[in-house]
């Protein structure tokens, strides 16, 4: 994997990943961009102990562009794009709209392929390598920026989801603190251990291994499963099993076999509500031991993937209950979630 690093017209860093080392990435950007401004503020609710990040710029950030007009598609004559290359593998870039800013973290875009009309589902297994080798690269540089104490790569699929832009990418956040959710995975886990002895992340993979009806997809090196107690209607964790706190620890075998099993899972989530249903709506992120854990070996990387979709043309809304209270409903049986997506397996 050969990396290019540039710089955007307003200062933002831009990063080309390709595959072959003979590529020059030598375009550069003419767009006369002023200094990007944010106003970011970070502030602690007293009462749920978790960060709240205030960003009010973020409201004049692009939203529905025709597809003429996307920011993420290569710049051609006429029309400059936040990628100033007339083509691309995957590139990544400061984004100009972050949450989180300078020492209160960073905020990544990761354009997947330089195709507008694709979707990673639709990248090849090498495209999907060098999408993981990128994840872990940029885990590898955010970890050692200051302030930085947990990486999260992930994307939003879907207008459902909130996505305003339809070319296919995703985001790194760099948080400057430890998110509420893995704080609990932490919290649970160090409890875990103090009772039995033993790894909650190690055991919970053993118990659905050991019960079998949620398994879903089952490689050499990786497992994929729907949760016991899933909180979202179709919902699936992906497991190395070999533990390794994060993208860093994976060994070639595992990241050989990744984009098989990915690319699979994701294909399938397109076929859960049958043909000629709309994409399904997804987020998918990896969960990575934060660097200021007391003992990160003990947290397992893992892929979280899930849809608000609860059936055809039916999103799970987080109403009162979810919403108001963190208590999470799911209308459909983990058990009957898996079933389904080991029927839509590819032939």
């Amino acid at each position: 994997m050969k990396k290019t690093t540039t710089r955007l017209a307003d200062g933002r860093e831009l990063i080309y990943y390709d595959s072959a080392d003979a590529v020059v990435r030598d375009a550069v950007d003419l767009r006369p961009l002023e200094p990007v401004s944010t106003d970011s503020d970070l502030r602690a609710d007293r009462l749920l102990g978790d960060t709240v990040a205030i960003a009010s710029h973020r409201q004049g950030r692009t939203y529905h562009p025709p597809a003429d007009e996307c920011p993420l598609c290569p710049s051609r004559e006429g029309r400059l794009s936040e990628i100033p290359a007339s083509d691309y593998e995957v590139a990544v870039f400061q984004n100009r709209f972050p949450s989180l800013t300078g020492d209160k973290g960073r905020c990544e875009v990761v354009c997947f392929t330089s195709d507008h009309d694709a979707s990673f589902a639709s990248l090849s297994p090498a495209g999907a390598r060098l999408v993981l080798d990128v994840w872990t690269d940029r885990t590898q540089d955010l970890s050692q920026m200051p302030g930085v104490v947990q990486v999260y790569p992930f994307e939003n699929r879907g207008e459902e989801i909130g996505v305003t832009l339809g070319h296919p990418h995703g985001q790194i956040y760099g948080y400057p603190f430890v998110t509420p959710r893995t704080s609990l995975m932490l919290r649970n886990a160090a409890e875990h251990l103090q009772r039995t002895g033993r790894n909650l992340f190690d055991d919970v993979v053993a118990d659905e291994l050991a019960d079998g009806r949620r398994i879903v997809l089952e490689g050499e090196h990786w497992t994929a499963f729907v949760p016991y107690a899933a909180h979202w209607p179709y919902e699936v964790h992906l497991y190395p099993k070999r533990r390794v706190p994060d993208l860093l620890g994976l060994d070639e075998d595992a990241r050989a076999e990744f984009p098989g099993i990915y690319l699979e899972l994701l294909r399938r989530f397109d076929r859960i509500f049958g043909e000629g249903q709309p994409p399904t709506p997804y987020i998918s992120g990896w969960h990575q031991a934060p660097f200021t854990a007391a003992d990160r070996r003990d947290f397992a990387l893992h892929l979280e993937l899930f849809t608000i979709r609860r059936t055809s043309g039916k999103l799970k809304f987080l109403a009162g209950s979810e919403s108001g209270m963190s208590a999470f409903v799911n209308d459909v049986p983990p058990e009957s979630a898996a079933q389904r997506l080991r029927e839509v397996a590819s032939n």
